[in-house]
């Protein structure tokens, strides 16, 4: 059986989808995010059918497993399997489909589980389920949600949460000092990072910012 892989404290997360990548593949955004520092790596993509799905996860689990970062296919733990994904991560309408112990038994106790949670009730009833991680937000104004929780609740989920939290939600260089001060270790990115113009560089410059409030504290 697979050794679950812990997700750190100040890690950086990055949701790759392609439609964010100004033409680049995931394949392409993803090796330039690992170069920069990027510790997990998310697939979510919404507009491939199964088969590319299943090829594109099979590519990034091999990047991913070569250059010893964290690989999670968003939505699918069937494809998490297939691929040998690190895990899967579900939303809240996902989990009507996939329970999670039904998702448990289709990925292994050696894989990990992250949730969506969008309110601290969501998170609170995360923390008693078999969860390896909870993703909260979006905590900032975003494109691909339709409102956004800000970041009043930070310390509050912090306080509340027993397993690693994941903030995401509109999150970039210009707002992220705002997210750490609330005591935020983690943090997930997407356009923040892939529509940049040098995605190393800006890969580089998150994790340089996680790195320095890592020794600060």
């Amino acid at each position: 059986m697979d050794t679950v892989q812990n997700i750190e404290d100040y890690s950086l997360y990055l949701v790759i989808s392609e439609e964010y990548g100004m033409g680049r593949s995931a394949v392409e955004i993803a090796k330039l995010a690992i170069s920069g520092g990027a510790d997990i790596i998310q697939m979510r993509e919404k507009d491939k059918d199964r088969n590319e799905l299943v090829k594109l996860a099979c590519e990034l689990s091999s990047l991913c497993k070569k250059k010893r970062v964290i690989f999670i296919v968003n939505d699918d733990p069937l494809i998490a399997r297939e691929s040998n994904a690190s895990g899967v991560h579900l939303g809240q309408e996902d989990m009507l489909k996939y329970s999670l112990t039904e998702t448990r038994d289709i990925i292994g106790n050696g894989k990990i589980i992250g949730v969506s949670t969008h309110s601290l009730a969501e998170l609170e009833k995360a923390n008693e389920c078999d969860v390896d991680y909870i993703a909260y937000g979006p905590i900032l104004p975003t494109e691909t949600k339709k409102y956004f929780l800000g970041t009043k609740d930070i310390k509050e989920a912090l306080k509340i949460a027993k397993k690693p939290v994941v903030f995401i939600g509109g999150i970039n260089l210009s707002n992220l000092d705002e997210v750490l001060k609330q005591g935020a270790k983690n943090i997930a990115v997407i356009r923040g990072i892939i529509q940049a113009e040098d995605i190393m560089i800006m890969a580089r410059n998150f994790k340089d910012r996680l790195i320095r409030e890592k020794e600060d504290g």
